[in-house]
């Protein structure tokens, strides 16, 4: 019969299903399904009182709102949200692991840069100012990637980085740091080798004082559209531009680097009840290995931290550290205050069809991607690393937000665990897709990277698919492509703006 259901800690009056099963299936001595139960679902594994706390993971998803029988299906509807953890006086450093696996290799094959990361990729970057210049700039890269890319091998792509911001906002409000930021980093991304080319308008509120130093901002790197005679002309000194810049690219090698020089990000989308036993704990070992090399390792998404933050406090390094999370997790309630929704607004309807209750029980699986390493520096959304290790960056849930923030912070590549399934994508950087389990890699076999799903089934265990994914992490900063590169599945960038649009 195999693995029926998971059981993750041995206080859990729940467990989840491993595949749908039938009413009447006993899943362990004594406890019998009383209802069909779908997927990734959970089952009381004993009688649990209205007012009664539901647990997984040792941890009390939320309270019962009626009477539940042993072998009842638990779903959404029977649990009642616990109060969130207090930000106020989070112990820290008490959990601080020195005792990290050892990975097999501590190299991988990049481009080196002058300043900051090593690239996974060689792009020629092109930021623009505002939304405006999107259309004809759209124009303009068709035909550069038709006509001028194919000269010039070693370079991988060529990238508009087009946004919906720029004019039309409140850009002197106080959260406008946040978008001007991560446009400013994206400038300088680590897979843009420092030829980015910027096209602005000439009349947006994002002018190129806010966005690049007075040094670049010459016309080997800048070009104003209202400054330029006509469709025709613009498209002939963007291509100019291109052109100049390619030359500079091709020259760039990938050699031999250590991986103190990769930047990593972690995030979830379409997860479900498996994200926490498989791909995400998985994902974490990955990361252990990595920051034992010497990698940056960034993970994210507050609203699926916040009900396991005091568990992140404990691993950051210093008070320092911790007061930054602390000060992250109190900016986002109130940002969510301020729209009159909490963090219980996150689970989405996927999320709940694949077994996740709420947001604790998504939470609860969301940390476990950071694995067990030291918590070296917190980042506000779209901010710059200066430490190396692991690293809490502070981002919207969001798929698209999320990968933005993480690019704006110099991130080079990215994995992405999935367990309902989603094509996501970066242009700017490689995502490799972790499914949380076997069902999902065989229906999208062209579409997952790397499948954890043996995990669920008892076929392998976390320390082997951890060790299966570093690997391919190493392979694909050093040049191999993912299913969404080969497919060019890609999303747009999208800067988070939390400031006003007037």
């Amino acid at each position: 019969m195999g693995i029926t259901y998971i059981k993750v800690n041995e206080s859990d009056n729940v467990a989840i299903t491993v595949n749908a099963i039938a009413s009447g299936t006993e899943i362990m001595d004594g406890v019998k399904a009383n209802q069909d139960i779908p997927q990734g679902h959970k089952i009381a594994l004993c009688n649990i009182a209205e007012g009664e706390a539901i647990i997984r993971y040792g941890v009390t998803l939320g309270y019962a709102l009626t009477d539940i029988q042993k072998g009842d299906w638990i779903n959404e509807h029977m649990l009642q949200l616990p109060i969130p953890p207090s930000l106020d006086d989070m112990s820290y450093a008490v959990n601080l692991m020195s005792d990290l696996p050892e990975p097999p290799v501590r190299t991988f094959m990049g481009f080196p840069n002058e300043d900051g990361f090593a690239g996974t990729r060689n792009i020629l970057g092109i930021v623009t100012t505002v939304q405006c210049v999107t259309g004809i700039l759209n124009n303009a890269v068709k035909k550069m990637k038709e006509t001028l890319l194919p000269q010039y091998p070693n370079v991988d792509d060529i990238v508009a980085i087009n946004h919906a911001y720029g004019c039309g906002v409140a850009i002197s409000a106080p959260d406008a740091v946040i978008p001007i930021r991560m446009l400013k980093n994206m400038v300088k991304h680590p897979n843009f080798g420092g030829e980015t080319m910027i096209i602005s308008l000439g009349c947006e509120k994002l002018t190129l004082e806010m966005l690049i130093d007075e040094d670049y901002n010459t016309p080997e790197n800048v070009l104003t559209l209202q400054e330029v005679n006509g469709h025709d002309a613009i498209i002939s000194e963007m291509m100019k531009m291109a052109q100049h810049k390619l030359k500079k690219l091709n020259k760039r090698q990938r050699v031999e680097l250590p991986l103190s020089q990769l930047c990593i990000g972690l995030q979830c989308g379409g997860s479900d009840a498996f994200s926490g036993v498989t791909a995400n704990p998985a994902a974490g070992y990955s990361a252990d290995l990595l920051v034992n090399a010497g990698a940056t390792v960034m993970f994210s998404e507050v609203t699926e931290v916040r009900d396991g933050v005091h568990l992140i406090a404990e691993r950051c390094v210093n008070e320092e550290v911790a007061n930054k999370l602390a000060a992250e997790m109190k900016w986002y309630d109130q940002y969510l205050e301020n729209s009159h929704v909490d963090r219980s607004a996150n689970p989405t309807p996927g999320n709940k069809k694949g077994g996740l209750s709420n947001i604790v029980e998504k939470a609860m699986g969301s940390i476990a991607k950071s694995g067990s390493s030291p918590i070296v520096e917190v980042l506000s959304p779209g901010e710059r690393p200066a430490e190396k290790g692991m690293i809490f960056a502070a981002t919207p849930a969001s798929d698209f937000v999320c990968g933005s923030c993480q690019l704006s912070s110099g991130m080079t590549l990215q994995v992405f665990m999935t367990g309902r399934g989603t094509p996501y994508g970066l242009a700017a950087a490689p995502v490799i897709k972790v499914g949380t389990r076997n069902d999902l890699k065989n229906m999208w076999h062209d579409l997952i990277d790397v499948n954890a799903g043996p995990i669920a089934t008892g076929e392998a265990t976390i320390q082997e698919i951890g060790t299966l994914l570093f690997n391919e992490i190493i392979d694909v900063a050093s040049g191999r492509r993912t299913c969404a590169e080969k497919y060019e599945i890609y999303n747009d960038f999208t800067p988070f703006n939390p400031a006003p649009i007037t």
